[in-house]
């Protein structure tokens, strides 16, 4: 099938590879120049393992190309995916102005045209949208043409896997034609028997936000339960083994931590209790999941700070991990974004390492706190940065965190002290290396 993906963020991007992987020839559209240029001369601009070997083949057998030329891609298209950016706005809410915009551009594209199209809604979006993105393309154009919402799933770090092998596919639609074409284009996709479920436009929008949301929520309890442990001295590893035995609640998503970040948690469930509010339904619990979360975030930062009885004037503290997750460059709404902000203001210098977050956090800094810029560093080496160190914090879980040499992490600390934000270590194997080892929610012995 030809398919046009409007937006080369991260998921347009792995949705117009991973399609173009399946035989269909695509074509991506974006409204930046030098980004096209980039993508068209083999250059990918996230990272995401998997992808670039799918992305070269794609681009070397001409299956995938990209364009500026919104008219070009979308007369060469039986299915346009608009796969854009939709940013919370200051109540919230999700700022459709992007999904709009080039709805209405498809609209006088096809008045000219006039040939049946397909247009997806990828990305996520509130409730009612797909009738919004039908109603722009009217303003211009009366024929026919059908308006879908399908909801993408991809967890960033296994994308790729995600999309190819998918969980389920959820298709909304009321029309008859294009639920078959849908059907074709997504059926090498679950040739294991995998569901793609058919559903009204609403349900299937509401669908995603309701999977972020809970997932959140599930999140949200282990870190209030985690903190709790930590006061009544139980051991909240144990405590989730035992929950997470029970097929009703199952294993998944019940790891403590510093609270949740990424592009999809945070906006989904603002923009989840926003929709309630404008249907006057208060959604409480969500309300609380976004009020904990916030919390959270602080909660490495202040067992360091009270470490130190408030004053980290003159101490150094490194910082393992700076995106919001192993296996990705994304730190939208990362923890350690609060976190070393919070230990620069206690007075403290900061050492950072990332595999792979490192550009796009110190780029943040610069542009959001250039007054603390001078007070981190940002060192190409994990150990390299644990040298002079008073104290290590570890924000995200990268394999190569979890079974570091520890002999030369202690000749390395000034003092042997590892706040472990992501509890990667057992409690009494770093005691028994002469650690001081404060995680979340387990008790830390001296």
């Amino acid at each position: 099938m030809n398919i046009a993906v409007v937006g080369t963020g991260y998921v347009g991007l792995v949705s117009g590879t991973c399609f173009a992987e399946s035989g269909n020839h695509v074509i991506c559209v974006d409204i930046d120049k030098n980004k096209v240029e980039r993508l068209s001369n083999g250059e990918i601009v996230i990272y995401e393992p998997g992808l670039e070997v799918l992305f070269e083949r794609n681009l070397k057998e001409k299956r995938l190309t990209f364009t500026t030329d919104l008219k070009h891609a979308v007369e060469n298209a039986d299915i346009i995916f608009l796969a854009l950016p939709t940013p919370p706005g200051e109540d919230g809410s999700a700022d459709l102005s992007y999904v709009l915009g080039v709805a209405g551009n498809i609209g006088h594209i096809l008045k000219e045209h006039k040939q049946y199209k397909v247009i997806v809604n990828k990305s996520t979006v509130p409730v009612g949208t797909a009738e919004k993105v039908m109603a722009k393309v009217r303003e211009n154009y009366d024929g026919e043409f059908d308006v879908v919402s399908n909801p993408e799933f991809l967890r960033e770090g296994v994308a790729v896997e995600d999309f190819m092998k998918p969980d389920r596919v959820v298709i909304g639609t009321k029309s008859e034609r294009a639920r078959k074409m849908m059907h074709q284009l997504y059926a090498p996709f679950v040739r294991q028997g995998n569901p793609i479920y058919y559903m009204d436009e609403r349900s299937s929008e509401l669908t995603k936000y309701a999977a972020n949301s809970y997932l959140a929520m599930r999140i949200t309890f282990m870190n209030e339960l985690a903190n709790l442990c930590e006061k009544v001295g139980a051991n909240v590893e144990t405590v989730r083994v035992g929950m997470g035995s029970d097929n009703r609640i199952g294993k998944r998503f019940l790891f403590p931590g510093i609270g949740y970040g990424g592009s999809c948690f945070p906006k989904d469930v603002q923009a989840l209790v926003q929709t309630s509010s404008q249907y006057d339904y208060p959604f409480t619990v969500l309300k609380s999941v976004i009020e904990v979360n916030d919390k959270q975030k602080f909660v490495l930062a202040e067992k360091i700070i009270h470490y130190y009885n408030g004053d980290l004037n003159g101490k150094t503290i490194a910082v393992w991990g700076l995106a919001f997750k192993p296996n990705t460059d994304d730190i939208r709404e990362a923890p350690a974004l609060y976190i070393i902000p919070k230990l620069v203001q206690a007075g403290a210098t900061v050492k950072c390492y990332d595999p792979e977050a490192m550009k796009n956090t110190k780029s943040y800094f610069e542009k959001n706190h250039p007054d603390i810029v001078s007070k981190i560093q940002f060192i190409d080496d994990a150990y390299q940065t644990l040298k002079d160190a008073d104290a290590l914090a570890i924000c995200t879980e990268w394999n190569i965190f979890r079974t570091p040499d520890f002999e030369q992490m202690g000749q390395l600390l000034k003092t042997k002290i590892i706040f472990d934000g992501r509890n990667l270590y057992e409690v009494d194997e770093m005691i028994n290396k002469g650690y001081y080892y404060n995680s979340i929610g387990r008790q830390t012995k001296l």
